[in-house]
């Protein structure tokens, strides 16, 4: 039995530890912290394993980016508010949106310009296809950011275009996400692909720590950029992949996604190509400061003013979150939103339900089906607290995954991007996002937004609230995660 007699020391030990491990989490996981995040973080420590817990923390419990970048980012921000052009050509007609302006300016650096036109494409292969286009046109230079750049069969024109303007002697840039491109199933073909073609290319935020390149490894960038020569430049949230994403699982079960586009000509070329430069200089070291600017120009009489919106860990703000709560409270009449991942933080649902409630009409459009089961599901949760504040909710028919990321406000404002309302896209990705202001551009959207609900079906209160237990207790397991996803 003496043999025995030091475990009762032992377990002591053990449990004075655990005691001072828990102790210490509870003083530090908040600092600095939204409480929605700190609690979600301390469940996790709190139920798992305390080492397990705080493991998890010191993995993915920060979301800066290491100070160099962050550094950079600075130096690219300094070098755009001096330089850019296209100020002059604001129309000034909008004196309420002001204040708006004026925050992005502050957070990301970027001005709002005037004299541009923008054209949206609503099809899949349409866009690829126009992208395509685009660059066999390029006669200076290509720059390609996406978080996911993949060649198969319905990309392969794209990538033929790449190499066809290196061989005509245009300078083609590629980023692509490394985490991203590794889920992929063509990952390594296409990496042979880009060095066949001859372009310069690079990954985005690699996770390759034999080389001094790591970071919190769900740190991604979820930017979709092409700019041609200065002239043209498409963002929004469609990725250069087969519409299936090449998945057995989806193709499967017949999932294709559905994105919006936008191509966009005039001043507010140079700050997408910006945010371009400054994840190249970023991944490269390489600075292309001459192509940061181009000389503004008017297109037709009918032009829009565009502001873009950069987001991500690279600023101290959740710049996105932000502009899209100022615009949310500004709303006078009409709220329309459409995200595949609808998972807001407190602020923003806040905003939302505030306005319904205030008899706003406020619409929102997601997908009936899922294709990341968590996400999916403290989506979900929300529903009710939408429902009972008035906003109408459509789900998009399967089996199509409606990825398509915007919203308007009244007949005035649009965002279109690649920003997701959901809490990574708020704290976790690099994102871009485009403030347009013209009614024309709205008036494209309204089409857009009617296509969508021709094709979805309005949810109710009533049929919600009799949905299966079991699915009601997953989706508000789900939303304690919401916070930390």
């Amino acid at each position: 039995m003496d043999s025995f007699a030091w475990w009762p020391t032992v377990l002591f030990a053990f449990a004075v530890i655990d005691f001072l491990i828990r102790l210490t989490c509870l003083i530090y996981v908040p600092r600095n912290r939204k409480p929605q995040t700190a609690t979600a973080w301390l469940l996790a420590i709190f139920f798992l394993p305390p080492y397990i817990g705080v493991t998890l923390f010191l993995l993915l419990g920060s979301r800066r980016l290491p100070r160099g970048r962050r550094e950079k980012q600075a130096e690219i921000n300094s070098f755009i508010t001096d330089t850019t052009e296209g100020i002059e050509d604001v129309k000034h007609d909008h004196p309420w949106l002001d204040p708006v302006v004026e925050l992005n300016r502050r957070l990301g650096a970027m001005p709002l310009v005037g004299g541009n036109t923008a054209k949206l494409y609503g099809t899949y292969e349409v866009t690829l296809v126009e992208m395509t286009a685009a660059v066999n046109a390029a006669t200076k230079w290509v720059h390609a950011e996406f978080y996911i750049l993949s060649y198969d069969k319905t990309t392969a024109p794209f990538f033929d275009a790449l190499e066809a303007a290196v061989k005509r002697g245009v300078t083609v840039r590629v980023l692509l996400d490394h985490v991203a491109g590794l889920r992929t199933t063509r990952y390594r073909r296409t990496l042979r692909r880009l060095r066949k073609a001859g372009v310069y290319w690079s990954l985005m935020l690699p996770i390759q720590p034999l080389r001094g390149k790591w970071q919190r490894p769900d740190l991604r960038n979820h930017r979709k950029i092409l700019v041609i020569d200065g002239d043209v430049a498409f963002t929004g949230s469609q990725n250069v992949i087969d519409s299936s994403y090449n998945k057995k699982g989806n193709i499967r079960r017949g999932l294709h996604w559905k994105d919006l586009m936008v191509r966009f000509e005039g001043p507010i070329v140079a700050g997408i190509n910006a945010l371009f430069v400054t994840d190249w200089y970023t991944e490269t070291d390489e600075l292309l400061m001459r192509e940061v600017s181009t000389v503004p120009r008017p297109i037709s009489e009918d032009t829009l003013d565009a502001q873009v919106v950069p987001s991500g860990p690279g600023f101290a703000g959740e710049n996105n979150l932000r502009l899209f709560n100022s615009l949310l409270y500004l709303a006078q009449e009409r709220i329309i939103i459409t995200s595949p991942y609808f998972v807001p933080d407190e602020s923003m649902l806040y905003a939302i339900t505030t306005a319904a409630q205030s008899g706003i009409d406020v619409q929102l459009f997601v997908s009936e089906i899922g294709d990341q089961p968590v996400v999916y599901h403290a989506q979900r949760s929300y529903y009710e607290a939408l429902l009972r504040a008035g906003v109408r909710i459509w789900l998009y028919k399967a089996p199509t995954v409606l990825h398509s990321k915007f919203f308007t406000i009244d007949d005035e404002v649009a965002v279109i991007g690649s920003s997701n309302m959901d809490m990574r896209s708020f704290s976790l990705n690099l994102e871009i996002s485009v403030m347009v202001h013209g009614k024309s551009f709205v008036t494209d959207l309204r089409k857009i937004e009617q296509e969508y609900r021709d094709t979805s079906r309005e949810l109710f209160l009533d049929e919600w609230m009799q949905r299966n237990r079991a699915s009601a207790v997953l989706d508000n397991v789900a939303r304690l995660t919401a916070a930390v996803q």
